[in-house]
């Protein structure tokens, strides 16, 4: 009897959190993600509640162990990225997409992914391998349709166009991250970009960077 009746007892409801507790979070994570790419990830907790305008009591309950606040910041630059692969795609030229996904890309400062993912750092939590799929597919649609269509050298993978991104996103030491530095960014990708464009002008070393290549850079975040 007894069994019969737990076996008819309505699940027990997981309140939702409050709408003010998830945009505390929100908040959080986003000023954590502004001062890791200034900064770095190892700026003192206080000072991320401090700008977050939230009480340290807040921060530590959303994310009790800083490699919790990395892991949270990654998973949101990389689905940011991701959105805009996706959305790139809605351009009819191949290349033009290309080309807009990559500039866009390089304003959420993926470069600053690298310093995140020290040694302690659990790459292949399974968030983040979830997000890294989102994150290859979607760019790699972008890089198919564009050599389909004979826009883009066939001689380059997603590999290469990640790795610069990633470069040219993280400024060189003693330099600021500000404005200045901002438009030497989006000068030196169209540069870039001019170079992966179809015909090809020259003949590259080496061979096309695949994602596969990028997974062995411990540096790397898997596909970033």
């Amino acid at each position: 009897m007894t069994s019969d009746v737990a076996d008819t007892a309505p699940a027990r409801r997981v309140p939702r959190p409050r709408a003010d507790a998830l945009r505390n979070r929100e908040r959080i994570v986003t000023t954590a993600r502004e001062m890791f790419v200034e900064f770095g990830p190892q700026v003192p907790y206080d000072e991320v509640a401090r700008r977050a305008g939230v009480g340290n009591a807040t921060l530590y309950r959303n994310f009790p162990e800083r490699n919790d606040l990395v892991r949270e910041v990654v998973l949101s630059i990389m689905a940011r990225v991701t959105e805009l692969a996706e959305r790139a795609t809605e351009e009819d030229d191949t290349f033009a997409a290309l080309r807009r996904f990559t500039h866009a890309a390089a304003d959420e400062r993926i470069g600053a992914l690298c310093p995140m993912l020290d040694g302690a750092f659990d790459k292949d939590h399974p968030d983040l391998t979830a997000e890294r799929e989102r994150l290859e597919e979607a760019v790699q649609s972008l890089v198919d349709r564009a050599q389909r269509a004979g826009r883009l050298r066939s001689d380059v993978g997603v590999g290469d166009l990640m790795v610069a991104v990633s470069q040219l996103t993280r400024p060189l030491p003693g330099t600021a991250c500000g404005a200045n530095f901002d438009q030497f960014v989006h000068r030196h990708l169209q540069l870039f970009l001019d170079g992966l464009e179809a015909p090809a002008r020259s003949e590259l070393p080496g061979t096309a960077a695949t994602l596969e290549d990028l997974r062995r850079d411990s540096c790397s975040p898997r596909t970033p």
